[in-house]
């Protein structure tokens, strides 16, 4: 197979990463590719998307934004047991 022909992998450009501990819990958020910072709410995933270019961003829409170990309501560590 050649490059030309290996399937195109496409990266949503906004990308937020599990739930981690901290007071108060926060995600981390890659914006482009690269660590943008932090992430309390959905609020402020809507400034990293605004920062983007993304203004009015439907962050329900995977090619927009990738939730990773959550959606975008969980903002909290899930603990199973």
């Amino acid at each position: 197979m050649t490059e030309s022909e290996s399937p195109q992998v496409r990266v949503a450009p906004l990308v937020v990463l599990p739930v981690q501990p901290g007071d108060p819990p926060f995600r981390l958020v890659e914006m482009h590719g690269e660590l943008a910072g932090k992430a309390f709410s959905l609020q402020d995933v809507l400034a990293y998307a605004y920062a983007a270019g993304l203004k009015g961003a439907d962050l329900d829409d995977p090619a927009v934004v990738q939730w990773l170990g959550g959606d975008r309501y969980t903002w909290h560590i899930r603990h199973w047991r």
